[in-house]
């Protein structure tokens, strides 16, 4: 595949947030450890003052992976790897959406996996591990129980409760079936079919079909999974969960700095709450509140006086879910993390955090932006080039690159601009007589210039749209070229999932995803 990259900020689809990032805006300097680039990864490996304990990581791990099969030397290698205090994780995380939902899923673990190498190149002396964490006790089902392909929405149909992690796959048939079908018949589709089968089929649990399916595909490269609901893992973050339920300091913490995000035009994505766990059991994911000197689980008649709630804590921990707010920081304690690789998003609501970070003295890591891409094949080049329009024109809306492309290759001149220049001077000399006999009719002549100035506007669409006739084949296929890589008006990686990529480029899909993306360049890329 070719590759172009352009600036994020040609492309008009990502938030001013994001751009002030990428362009170093001192303004966010204060919420962040520092902006990522080498000299800020030399410092943050020399000052990571890692808490958690390897040695039950590694034990977690290993016991999480019992029931993969495919275990690839360089994934054992890289869990054994976590034990020694020279090992740091670099770590991206995501739910568990099916048949891994939309592109940027894969582009964010590509974007991990190349940082770590990367980072592995520059730091040699060290050893960096690829983390995808599995979002396992998010209990949004309806973000998660569909995937787009070829833009046919495939939907799981299933009323259920308590986190995605623990529900059984077993009712997922339909909507297996469904995708392999437009996965079609090849040696490629074959191959995916198989893997997703056995991810969905053989497993009890969503969290185990994830991990199957996503080592499957980057297993070989080193790729390790984690899914944090776990007794052992949670033990290590249980002293946080006592203390933040029973003082609230989080949500003071993560206001305060909303707040003052706010002052330079960054609004919050998230909102922290009071108390900002969740009680969590197979079936069961309901938020903690504090009533009438009781901590309640809503929606139950599960109740805590303070010291029960504190034994609960320590001997259940497992039962304390962390919400968006506080997710983040469970991740740092657990993990020997140096950076975290998002969406736009994400890096927005992770801003919010860095104070919450520092009151309870945890290490801040680096904010990654992942990489993001626009995929394209033969036809689509063939047809870009055919009308005249290079992959950074496509950018444009729809009916505005239909404009410009009219007014570039038409022989007429569309635009009246000039005439409205040459009668808004018309008109000004029209006021100047008119104030004359009566100043009162200066709105009447006002009122006049803008009839006129619709009326005209009204005329240039006509002309477009007469000349869009004319050009109806390359008006077409500019449409059908954005409805293609711009499904719903938005970006392809927000909505189409990876399965007919793989299905025309096999394993090389990921390669060349690998080949192409370079993390700290920060770079737009386009494949075609």
């Amino acid at each position: 595949m070719k590759v172009k990259y352009i600036d994020y900020n040609e492309t008009r689809c990502f938030s001013s947030t994001v751009i002030r990032y990428l362009d170093e805006d001192k303004q966010i300097a204060p919420f962040i450890n520092q902006f990522p680039d080498l000299t800020a990864f030399k410092s943050i490996i020399k000052d990571r003052n890692f808490k958690g304990n390897r040695v039950t990581l590694v034990e977690v791990l290993n016991h999480q992976y019992k029931n993969i099969q495919h275990q690839p030397e360089t994934l054992k290698k890289n869990i054994t790897s976590l034990k020694s205090t020279q090992t740091f994780t670099v770590t991206t995380g995501h739910q568990l959406n099916i048949f891994t939902g939309p592109l940027y899923f894969i582009f964010k673990i590509v974007s991990t996996i190349n940082l770590a190498k990367d980072l592995k190149k520059d730091f040699p002396e060290h050893d960096f591990v690829p983390v995808y964490w599995m979002a396992t006790e998010d209990h949004d089902f309806e973000e998660i129980n569909h995937t787009y392909l070829a833009g046919k929405k495939i939907e799981w149909k299933k009323e259920t409760q308590g986190a995605t992690g623990r529900i059984n796959p077993k009712s997922i048939l339909q909507a297996l079936n469904e995708y392999k079908s437009i996965l079609g018949v090849s040696a490629n589709a074959d191959k995916l079919s198989k893997i997703i089968t056995q991810a969905y089929t053989e497993f009890d649990t969503l969290a185990d079909s994830t991990r199957f399916l996503v080592n499957e595909l980057f297993g070989e490269i080193g790729l390790v999974i984690l899914d944090a609901d776990d007794k052992l893992l949670k033990k290590q973050f249980s002293t946080i969960v006592q203390e933040d339920i029973v003082s609230q300091k989080s949500f003071g913490n993560i206001n305060l700095s909303s707040a003052d995000l706010a002052k330079i035009d960054i609004h919050a994505q998230v909102n922290p709450r009071e108390i900002n766990f969740f009680y969590l059991l197979d079936d069961l994911r309901e938020r903690i509140v504090h009533e009438n000197k009781k901590y309640q689980v809503l929606n139950t008649e599960i109740s805590f006086s303070e010291e029960e709630l504190k034994l609960e804590i320590t001997s259940n921990p497992e039962r304390f879910s962390p919400n968006v707010v506080m997710r983040p920081l469970y991740q740092e304690v657990i993990l020997p993390n140096i950076a975290y690789v998002g969406g736009g998003g994400e890096l927005a609501y992770w801003l919010q955090l860095k104070s919450n970070f520092d009151f309870y003295k945890v290490d801040f890591p680096l904010l990654i932006l992942r990489n993001s891409a626009l995929l394209a094949d033969e036809n689509i080049e063939r047809k870009l080039h055919k009308i005249n329009l290079d992959f950074e024109d496509i950018f444009e809306e729809t009916s505005t690159l239909q404009k410009s492309w009219i007014e570039k290759h038409s022989s007429h001149q569309l635009n009246i601009q000039q005439e409205w220049e040459q009668l808004s001077l018309i008109f000004e000399g029209l006021k100047t007589r008119v104030s004359k006999i009566d100043l009162t009719l200066n709105a009447s002549t006002e009122a006049v210039k803008t009839r006129l100035k619709k009326a005209l506007d009204n005329l240039e669409k006509k002309l477009i749209r007469a000349e869009k006739r004319n050009f109806e084949e390359a008006i077409e296929a500019i449409e059908k070229i954005r409805n293609i890589l711009f499904p719903g008006g938005g970006l392809q990686e927000r909505k189409e999932n990876f399965g007919l990529f793989y299905v025309k480029y096999g394993d090389d899909f990921i390669a060349e995803l690998i080949e192409s993306f370079h993390p700290l360049d920060f770079k737009f890329t386009i494949l075609y």
